[in-house]
């Protein structure tokens, strides 16, 4: 129960702390400080995700393994390369989709923890989740093409 809440917490903070880290990239800032924790809770998130029973390989085990190889890009492109030549590009795609994967993830759990929205998509087959997850996807796909060009563009500034 205290994993629990502690994993939802961290996940939280770094959706949050994510989202902040993109406005960054689409204005063209490096938001150190901000990064630093989106990086730090995302690991957080992913790693604290392998601590619950295991049952076999799950999606969720697979999303982290995914999440945690492309925080290890992210963080290897924006501390070891600096986001010199084409790592700034990788940086912001590798970052962003972590980023995603933590919020289809948050959905998923919405889906199977709020009363309300469990009616709608009891087995998560039902539109109202698919509508939610593919507009996400969407939203995620131009946000994240947005960023890499702005980013890839910007004479860096920190914040």
């Amino acid at each position: 129960m205290i994993l629990t809440k502690i994993h939802v917490v961290i996940s939280l903070i770094g959706i949050l702390t994510g989202l902040v880290v993109l406005i960054g990239l689409i204005s063209g800032r490096r938001f150190n400080g901000w990064t630093a924790w989106f990086l730090a809770t995302t690991v957080a998130t992913s790693a604290t995700g392998f601590f619950f029973p295991f049952h076999g390989v799950t999606p969720a085990i697979i999303v982290g393994i995914i999440s945690l190889f492309l925080l290890a890009v992210a963080i290897f492109g924006r501390y070891f390369r600096r986001l010199v030549g084409s790592w700034r590009s990788i940086y912001v795609v590798s970052a962003m989709i972590a980023l995603y994967l933590n919020v289809f993830v948050l959905i998923v759990q919405l889906f199977q923890k709020v009363p309300f929205l469990k009616a709608m998509a009891p087995t998560q087959t039902e539109s109202p989740f698919l509508v939610a997850q593919i507009s996400t996807l969407l939203i995620f796909v131009l946000l994240t093409i947005a960023a890499a060009i702005r980013f890839r563009s910007a004479n860096l500034r920190s914040a």
